[in-house]
């Protein structure tokens, strides 16, 4: 990793109407890690993000959520990251993953974007894959439920609460991974 800072990006959808919902787990870490640094988010002018600075694991981060849609996510991810020269390897992406059952993390660099619209995204805005991500289990729906339905459907509160430390979790992880590196990171927290 370079001497660059790193951009931290919490893959979520904007508003209240889509907080309470799993596919907005990327958005709990980037707050949980704002409340460690302590930091504040405020809205990139121009950058379709909210941004949030501060020191991580002794070095300097930047957290984001993107205010667009999921969909739309490299929007905010490349025009944050050229602004502030951070190359692709210094990008840490917390996103759900269908993949993996709740309570259950993998650390990794590069790979496909396995039908994840914000990965898919920001792939193609970065114009690579090569960003460090953070997956956090979300489980398959159940029956039949098409994906969609099951990422954005409202959480029960028991639930909710169980996602949350999950992203709590992923936020330990993205400092583990600034401080210490993928590896030592991958050791402690991939289950």
């Amino acid at each position: 990793m370079s001497d660059s800072p790193h951009l931290v990006v919490g893959l979520g959808n904007p508003g209240p109407t889509y907080a309470p919902t799993r596919h907005n787990v990327g958005f709990w870490a980037v707050d949980y890690l704002a409340g460690r640094i302590p930091a504040s988010f405020s809205f990139a002018r121009g950058r379709s993000a909210e941004v949030a600075t501060g020191l991580l694991g002794g070095m300097k981060v930047i957290l984001v959520k993107p205010t667009t849609y999921m969909n739309e996510s490299g929007v905010a991810v490349s025009s944050v990251a050229r602004f502030y020269k951070v190359p692709s390897g210094n990008i840490v992406v917390i996103h759900d993953e269908l993949d993996l059952e709740p309570g259950r993390r993998r650390l990794k660099i590069g790979g496909g974007d396995n039908g994840h619209n914000g990965l898919k995204s920001i792939r193609a805005h970065l114009g690579t894959g090569d960003f460090l991500r953070v997956r956090v289990g979300i489980g398959r729906p159940p029956g039949r439920l098409p994906a969609s339905d099951y990422v954005l459907a409202k959480l029960k509160p028991a639930d909710l609460g169980a996602m949350r430390v999950d992203a709590a979790v992923a936020g330990d992880a993205v400092e583990k991974l600034i401080a210490e590196g993928l590896v030592a990171a991958q050791n402690a927290f991939n289950n």
